[in-house]
C-alpha cells in the first residue's frame, strides 16, 4: 500500500496546518520520522519531532503519514538507505544534493547569505531570515499553551515539547532522553570525555559552550547573577543558588 499523500511539502508547520487528519487519532493513521525510528499516532507529536530534527527533515518528498506502523518503518529504512550524495571530506552521506551542498559549507566556511543590518553571515538563507527577526523584534510564532512567542517556527516546535513532555532523543549509553538533538549531543560528551570548547585565557576546556561562557566570567570579572534578597552578585548561576540556599533562606527563616 502506498503512503497516503497530503498537500504538505514536508515542512512541519505545513503538515500540521494542511493535512486533513484530525489532531487526535480517530482512525488508524500512523506518522513516522524519515531520519530515525520514531513512530506515533499523534500528529502534534510528529510535527514537534520533525522540527526538533531540523532541516534534514524538510527534504522528505513523501509526507510521513501511513495506514500501518509497518509502512512507517519501511519508509524509514528506505530514506536511511537511499543516500547517494557523499561528502568528499568526511563520511557523511545525504539523500538530497541540496543537503550535501549545505553540509559542504561546514568544511569550507562559506556563508553566502549576509545580513544587511549587521556583520553576521549564514550558510543557509533560512538562517538569515530567522536572524532578521532579531533586528525587527518580530516573533510571529506564538505558543498556544502559554504566552511565549518565537522568531522561528522550529524554536516554537521545540518549545512545544516542554508542554507535551516528549523526549524523542535517547542516549544509547544510559537511560537519559532529551527533547532536542543538540542536548543529546552535548550529553554524549559526558560519556566520551570530549571537551571541544577551549578557553582562550587558560588551559581549561569544556563539553558545553554554555559552561565555557560561564567560565569566561572568571577572567572578565563579570558577575551577571544577582541575588534579589541582598543584592550580592556572582559569576555563576550555581554560586547564586548555593548562596541563596545557605544564607538568604536561613535569614528569612530567622536562623
Amino acid at each position: 500500500m502506498e503512503p497516503i499523500q497530503s498537500s504538505s511539502s514536508g515542512d512541519g508547520a505545513t503538515l500540521l496546518g494542511e493535512t486533513s487528519c484530525p489532531m487526535k487519532v480517530t482512525e488508524d493513521i500512523w506518522f513516522g520520522c524519515c531520519s530515525c525510528t520514531y513512530v506515533t499516532r499523534n500528529q502534534r507529536g510528529i510535527v514537534s519531532h520533525l522540527a526538533a530534527h531540523g532541516d534534514e527533515q524538510s527534504q522528505c518528498k513523501h509526507p510521513p503519514k501511513y495506514r500501518s506502523k509497518a509502512q512507517v518503518l519501511d519508509n524509514t529504512q528506505k530514506h536511511n538507505s537511499e543516500k547517494p550524495f557523499k561528502c568528499k571530506l568526511c563520511p557523511q552521506e545525504f539523500a538530497y544534493n541540496s543537503l550535501l551542498t549545505c553540509h559542504n559549507r561546514t568544511h569550507t566556511g562559506v556563508k553566502p547569505f549576509k545580513c544587511k543590518e549587521c556583520p553576521r553571515a549564514f550558510a543557509r538563507n533560512s538562517d538569515l531570515r530567522s536572524h532578521n527577526h532579531l533586528h525587527t523584534g518580530e516573533k510571529p510564532f506564538q505558543c498556544k499553551q502559554c504566552s511565549l512567542a518565537f522568531a522561528r517556527n522550529s524554536d516554537l516546535q521545540i518549545h512545544n515539547l516542554l508542554h507535551t513532555g516528549e523526549k524523542p532523543f535517547k542516549c544509547k549509553q544510559c537511560p537519559l532522553a532529551f527533547a532536542q538533538n543538540s542536548n543529546l549531543r552535548s550529553h554524549n560528551r559526558t560519556h566520551t570525555g570530549e571537551k571541544p570548547f577551549k578557553c582562550k585565557e587558560c588551559p581549561r576546556a569544556f563539553a558545553r559552550n554554555f559552561d565555557l561562557q560561564s567560565h569566561n566570567h572568571l577572567h572578565t570579572g563579570e558577575k551577571p547573577f544577582k541575588c534579589k534578597q541582598c543584592h550580592q552578585a556572582f559569576s555563576h548561576n550555581s554560586s547564586l543558588i548555593r548562596h541563596y540556599r545557605k544564607r538568604c533562606i536561613r535569614k528569612n527563616e530567622g536562623l
